[in-house]
């Protein structure tokens, strides 16, 4: 009987007969005793064409992607090279086919800068078949290929401790989801920027600053130019992380950035366009330190800073203790767990000595909690 459920269940498993019809007409190659038949194998065709769609699907916007990239990065290598010392340390590094990199580095005010290019997965037709279908349902979700230029300053670059942001309106949400170094600052309208921008300031005189000549740089000239306006995306400055630090971070730790976040073009000419602001932004570093806030702004500044690291201490500090106490507590229940698997080995009369035991310090407990009540 067993081995008759046994045969069935195999048999379950097991692909019916190919049965070849006595009569066809289709065609058909014979070599030998070999015969092939196409009309036999009409699915595994579509499998195939499938597989093989899918795989040249891949490869082409795999290079559609790196494309993007590698033109982006060649327009602008030139303005790099005349930047930087080391412009371009081990060129254009891909992370599978969306996400590249470029470091730069050797330039005053500038530790570095990153060049992170972050575009849209069309080389995975499922992940991009997602996006799209995503679009029609949330309408705030919008998949675009993003170029960020994330400025490292040089220690005393900017001496000044801020954050402040200008936004495209379309990208605030994202934005404010994004980075938590924003949540310092209060989001307003700026009449000059124009309707299509937004402010995100820890307070009204970083803008007024900022909005106003540096040197020989104007942003507020840069941001109306409506070249610009297409690609921009948002341009922020900031000596905070952009994710929550879990304790205050040492004096070597802190860095200060100016990031801009631009879409990237797919157009010789679109890339062209933003030139003017990279460039610009070079100067504004240089700048930067020309900055002359109001003492009483300097000191609210500050204040904040050392509430947040007050905050931050002693957050950490309540995590360490958790953590300490939760130690404590699996210590304490793998102890008892092992004490009741060596009393399970026992035998039943050690076993019901040592239940009397327990039974009889429970009631001394018992006894004596009533006599503290009483």
């Amino acid at each position: 009987m067993a081995s008759k459920a046994l045969q069935s269940f195999i048999l379950s498993f097991t692909p019916p007969p190919v049965v070849n019809p006595v009569e066809y007409d289709g065609l058909e190659f014979k070599w030998n005793m070999f015969v092939f038949r196409p009309a036999l194998f009409k699915t595994e065709l579509y499998l195939v064409g499938g597989v093989l769609f899918y795989a040249l699907w891949s490869v082409i916007n795999a290079r559609i992607n790196s494309s993007r990239a590698k033109s982006w990065l060649n327009a602008y290598l030139p303005l790099y090279e005349a930047q930087f010392s080391q412009p371009s340390l081990r060129g254009l590094t891909a992370d599978g086919s969306s996400d590249y990199f470029n470091f730069s580095t050797g330039r005053r005010n500038i530790a570095s800068l990153h060049t992170i290019f972050a575009l849209c997965p069309r080389h995975d037709l499922l992940q991009w078949s997602y996006q799209i279908g995503k679009t029609f349902i949330d309408l705030y979700y919008r998949p675009t290929d993003e170029v960020q230029l994330d400025f490292t300053l040089a220690p005393g670059a900017l001496s000044s401790e801020f954050v402040w942001a200008v936004v495209a309106k379309d990208e605030l949400l994202n934005v404010k989801n994004d980075r938590w170094d924003l949540s310092f600052t209060k989001t307003t309208e700026n009449a000059t920027l124009g309707p299509t921008f937004m402010v995100m300031s820890e307070f009204a005189d970083v803008t007024d600053n900022l909005l106003k000549p540096l040197g020989n740089v104007n942003l507020l000239a840069l941001l109306q130019d409506p070249k610009v306006r297409p690609y921009f995306r948002s341009l922020s400055i900031t000596d905070q992380p952009r994710e929550r630090p879990s304790a205050p971070l040492a004096q070597s730790e802190r860095e200060k950035h100016v990031i801009l976040n631009l879409t990237l073009p797919s157009s010789s000419s679109g890339i062209e366009a933003t030139k003017d602001l990279v460039s610009s932004l070079f100067v504004l570093i240089d700048n930067l330190n020309k900055i002359n806030l109001r003492p009483e702004t300097r000191n609210k500044l500050k204040k904040i800073r050392e509430d947040l690291d007050h905050n931050l201490k002693v957050d950490a500090l309540k995590e360490k203790k958790e953590e300490i106490e939760q130690d404590a507590q699996d210590k304490k229940a793998a102890k008892k767990k092992a004490e009741e698997d060596r009393i399970a080995k026992l035998p039943a009369a050690e076993q019901h000595k040592i239940m009397e035991k327990e039974r009889k310090r429970a009631i001394r407990k018992s006894q004596t909690k009533s006599v503290v009540r009483k």
